[in-house]
């Protein structure tokens, strides 16, 4: 298989989850990631139940989920033999990911390397009232505004149920490492770069941000409703539940003549627009409909819309498209899911 990122050197110096899986997206790449651990190990080790074996120690699936693949070692800053044989790795690598607090990694490790990249991930950045703080991805959704717009309308307000503002820090990471790669192919030149959770949580917010921003109120809790399109939410049907997404006039067309809905003459739901105004009837009419029917029935009716039952985890993993696209892999005996990079020569 062709990986573009083969002999390049990754140290990754960070904790927890947002460093450690941006140096994950790069190992899945091709590169090669040599990861420092403090002696008793990253927290996340502990993160469990559940658990599994590494190397005669058990290890919360959370820290598998990001690290397998990697080369680990371990080392204590505090100690300068350890220390120096740290800063020997960082002048023989060409990536390092660190989120120390701000300024301890200098203290430690500066001047780097010149044609080294440098990607320093914090909670708020290297600026700022809040640059001093620390914090974790709950807080960061908290703050940020996520968590207000996330959870039934009427009930208990809810996180999203994957660290998703760690996620997104890695992703943005990664693409700037790239970037700064490309640059230093073309220029010679080395990087420094700082990415932190809140800037990654503001973008993260996207149409809401932008809906906030032009109406100038605030988006609420929708559950699984959308803000900007009716119908796009979960449904409940005989055995489950099971969501459509109309995204468009014409697939609204097909949903009504599908569902075979009768819409009230003096109602023009023709528009989304009108559909919106109209959301709580819109969807009234179609739950109706919805309810008499069993998920595998509404699939099979609504095989023209954007639709899906809601499936747990084990049933998408498990999904015969899972199966066919190689989404199950398997490193140091431990399965887990495969990148989704798919690159072709």
């Amino acid at each position: 298989m062709f990986r573009p990122l083969e002999g390049v050197k990754v140290l990754d110096l960070s904790r927890v989850l947002a460093g450690p899986y941006t140096a994950k997206l790069l190992s899945d790449l091709g590169a090669y990631v040599l990861r420092v651990e403090a002696p008793w190990g990253d927290d996340t080790r502990g993160w469990g139940p559940p658990f599994t074996e590494i190397e005669n120690e058990q290890v919360a699936a959370y820290w598998t989920s990001v690290n397998l693949g990697k080369s680990v070692i371990r080392k204590n800053l505090k100690n300068e033999n350890d220390l120096q044989e740290v800063r020997k790795l960082i002048s023989e690598s060409d990536i390092i990911i660190e989120n120390f607090r701000p300024g301890k990694s200098e203290g430690w490790f500066a001047p780097w390397p010149d044609e080294a990249i440098v990607c320093n991930i914090s909670a708020y950045g290297n600026d700022g009232l809040r640059f001093r703080e620390g914090g974790y991805d709950i807080v960061m959704q908290a703050r940020s505004g996520l968590m207000s717009i996330t959870g039934d309308e009427n009930g208990n307000t809810a996180k999203v149920g994957v660290a998703v503002i760690d996620v997104a820090t890695g992703l943005h990471a990664s693409s700037a490492i790239l970037a700064a790669l490309y640059r230093r192919e073309k220029e010679g030149m080395g990087a420094k770069l700082n990415l932190s959770l809140w800037d990654c949580a503001l973008d993260l917010l996207v149409n809401q941000a932008q809906n906030a921003i032009i109406s100038g109120t605030n988006p609420t809790k929708m559950g699984t409703s959308h803000p900007n399109l009716v119908p796009y939410r979960a449904y409940s049907t005989l055995d489950g539940e099971f969501v459509i997404a109309v995204g468009s006039d014409e697939q609204w067309k097909k949903l009504v003549e599908a569902l075979r809905l009768e819409i009230p003459e003096d109602l023009d739901w023709s528009k989304n627009a009108q559909r919106v105004e109209d959301r709580r009837l819109v969807d009234e009419l179609v739950a109706k409909s919805v309810n008499k029917l069993t998920s595998s029935e509404l699939e099979s009716v609504l095989d023209s819309i954007p639709c899906a039952p809601v499936n747990t985890i084990k049933q998408a993993l498990s999904d015969p498209h899972s199966i066919e696209r190689g989404m199950l892999d398997s490193t140091a005996g431990i399965n887990h899911v495969s990148s989704p990079h798919r690159f072709h020569n």
